[in-house]
């Protein structure tokens, strides 16, 4: 039941039964990881935390096209499976692009969500967006030119 309601949860069994057909059977059903007591507590820590962790690094990682996906959690772009750096400000301008991938974001809104309270000219924008699709690849970010950019998802 919990499977259906979300398989993100990680189960976990602790069982005396050592026959296979429980084993088996448990696999079939969706049970992540069968354990047969006793169990040292310590090999029972270390599995929890490698399904947690598993679990949560598959679903920090977004899928944007065919060659890009995204790890917000990580501040990290994938390009062809080579892992791109975010700074902090690059991680905001991506997200805010994100946020509605194809959608056009105005220049007034990049300014006023990615440098929150900071005064900053148009060319200096202009200039980190620049280095931005440098970073990442020109085809990602899509200039639309004297109103703003967006994702490009066909990418």
């Amino acid at each position: 039941e919990i499977k259906e309601i979300s398989d993100d949860v990680p189960i976990v069994v602790l069982s005396a039964y050592s026959e296979k057909e429980r084993l088996l059977r448990s696999i079939d059903i969706g049970i992540d990881k069968y354990l047969i007591k006793p169990v040292d507590i310590e090999e029972l820590f270390k599995v929890l935390d490698c399904l947690v962790g598993e679990k949560i690094e598959a679903n920090m990682l977004v899928k944007i096209s065919e060659e890009y996906q995204f790890n917000k959690t990580k501040r990290t772009l994938i390009h062809n499976g080579k892992e791109i750096v975010l700074t902090k400000k690059e991680l905001a301008f991506i997200s805010l692009l994100l946020k509605q991938p194809g959608v056009l974001v105005l220049h007034e809104d990049i300014k006023k969500n990615v440098w929150i309270g900071e005064h900053v000219s148009d060319t200096a924008v202009r200039t980190f967006i620049k280095r931005v699709r440098d970073k990442v690849g020109e085809d990602f970010i899509k200039n639309v030119p004297s109103l703003g950019y967006k994702i490009n998802i066909n990418k």
